[in-house]
């Protein structure tokens, strides 16, 4: 599914009508989309009250549009003309011939009507302003939401439902206004927009719907920015024949672990394995195996040679490079540490002339490259690297916490690498400029170990065969909807990255019950 910007927005509307579907069957489909969701959120409607603010513009016609099927299936709504409209009104006078009760904000000085209305009304519905606000709120609208606000303030359950933008959200940043109020549901028309799936406006967009407003087919092509939704990762999973081996799935080799991070190993090998790769091999210090091998029983395991302790020493790439043949697929970095002889065997592995199996490169992995100039330059082949914002920041030092898609783009372009921007709604860029975002932020992730079960999936799908920029999205989905089962159990505190692993198998099960 694609996520839009305002400007492509009013292109895909535009062609729209030149491919034959037009402005008003657009509305009107909008308006219906919106009424049955306000259905869904009340239930039976004979003679509940809602309340329709309605703008200016097109949104606040979809809002007539809504508030005539409303009023049509037994509703007592009322529409609150937040400004004079421009007439003649076709959509206003369709909600007044079915009997929609109509209040004009120039009409209401002090607002005593409106304050009225929502000491009443069951549920508010939100069609003032939608994509085209580009000016803070002021003069009657503020008004207006301050009023609202007071009102939900006053009455905790008073719904409000927002027509595809909650009034005072930023389509595109995410960004808000000092008015904006938060949502319980916002129903995008058409398209999810960037600034659903942004803070601060995820938090205002409340619940997200997405309703097909009747749009054709084909017109979005040119834009690159997709939601991994549980179709498009149902659509990639890879295939499990019945006269299969382990062989079947792939060899996955890990390079993780240190004496300081013994667990980031057990959980990337746990995750491979739980996505379904055949065999997983750690590689880990060598006096670090029994401690690890007690926990992971099912991986086998390859000693690498130590400069002290727990930690891997630099002649260890080699012996690593000369064991990955037959291997399907390879993760360097978690948990490794950064001491200066496991850095060089990150260097001597990750950028020797031997090519290697389709890579992951995580955590300390990172921290290594960022620490080499034009590393690219030295490693030129497409591979999947995973930085959270910090790390992110080392590798371009640019800030990765202010257009976390352009970051990420840029650096996938530049570094020829699919790239993976880590956190609430999760980037993935490929190189060649397509990117997909995820449609998790679950505050229950943000603990130590989550980023090895989400590397060691990736990798588990790689080595199945999961083409790199596929795995990366499909790794980032099942990790995201595993968390948010865990959520639901447990709730998102106190939730360990170990949790997770059992849920892994359990999406793919559920993924594949709707192929």
């Amino acid at each position: 599914m694609k996520i839009v910007t305002a400007d492509q927005m009013r292109e895909i509307e535009a062609r729209s009508e030149t491919a034959g579907v037009s402005t008003d069957t657009l509305m009107e489909n909008a308006g219906l989309a919106v009424a049955r969701a306000a259905r869904r959120m009340l239930g039976p409607l004979a003679g509940v009250p809602i309340l329709t603010l309605i703008g200016p513009g097109n949104n606040g016609a979809d809002g007539f549009v809504t508030a005539r099927h409303l009023q049509r299936w037994g509703a007592d709504v009322t529409a609150y003309l937040c400004r004079e409209r421009a007439t003649p009104d076709p959509k206003l006078d369709a909600a007044i011939d079915v009997g929609v009760s109509v209040i004009s904000a120039p009409n209401d000085p002090g607002l005593f009507r409106l304050k009225a209305s929502l000491s009443y009304s069951h549920l508010v519905i939100d069609a003032i302003l939608g994509t085209g606000r580009t000016r803070p709120i002021e003069g009657a609208f503020k008004g207006i939401l301050t009023t609202l606000h007071e009102a939900r303030s006053n009455n905790p359950r008073l719904h409000l439902l927002a027509m595809d933008l909650p009034t005072g959200l930023d389509c595109d940043t995410g960004e808000v206004d000092h008015a904006c109020i938060p949502s319980d549901v916002t129903v995008s028309l058409g398209y999810p927009k960037r600034g659903h799936l942004a803070f601060p406006g995820a938090d205002f967009t409340g619940a997200l719907e997405t309703a097909d407003i009747g749009i054709p087919l084909g017109l979005d092509s040119d834009v690159h920015l997709d939601l991994i939704d549980h179709r498009w990762a149902a659509s990639v999973l890879p295939s499990r024949p019945s006269n299969s081996h382990k062989g079947t799935y792939g060899r996955t080799m890990i390079v993780a672990g240190s004496r300081n991070f013994l667990g980031a190993a057990y959980l990337a090998a746990s995750a491979a394995g739980r996505v379904g790769a055949g065999l997983v091999t750690i590689a880990i210090p060598e006096s670090l195996v029994p401690s690890v091998a007690s926990k992971a029983i099912e991986p086998t395991f390859l000693p690498l040679p130590e400069s002290s302790p727990g930690i891997v020493a630099n002649s260890a790439a080699q012996l690593i490079l000369d064991s990955l043949e037959g291997y399907s697929a390879l993760l360097v970095g978690c948990g490794l540490g950064q001491a200066s002889e496991t850095r060089q065997m990150v260097r001597d592995l990750l950028l020797a002339e031997t090519q290697l199996p389709p890579t992951v490169v995580d955590a300390d992995g990172l921290n290594t490259l960022a620490q080499v100039s034009d590393w690219w330059k030295q490693w030129p082949a497409d591979s999947i690297l995973t930085p959270h914002p910090g790390e992110m920041t080392r590798l371009t030092e640019m800030d990765a916490r202010s257009d976390r898609i352009a970051v990420a783009r840029r650096s996938a372009a530049s570094w020829n690498k699919t790239v993976i921007l880590k956190g609430a709604f999760t980037v993935v860029a490929a190189p060649d400029g397509n990117s997909m975002l995820s449609p998790y932020s679950n505050p229950g992730l943000a603990t130590a170990g989550t980023g090895d079960v989400l590397a060691g999936a990736i990798v588990g799908l790689l080595s199945q065969g999961v083409p790199l920029a596929d795995a990366a999205s499909l790794g980032v989905y099942l990790h995201g909807e595993a968390g948010e089962r865990v959520r639901s159990a447990l709730g998102d505190t106190g939730m360990l990255a170990s949790d997770l692993l059992p849920q892994l198998p359990k999406v793919i099960q559920n993924l594949r019950s709707t192929l």
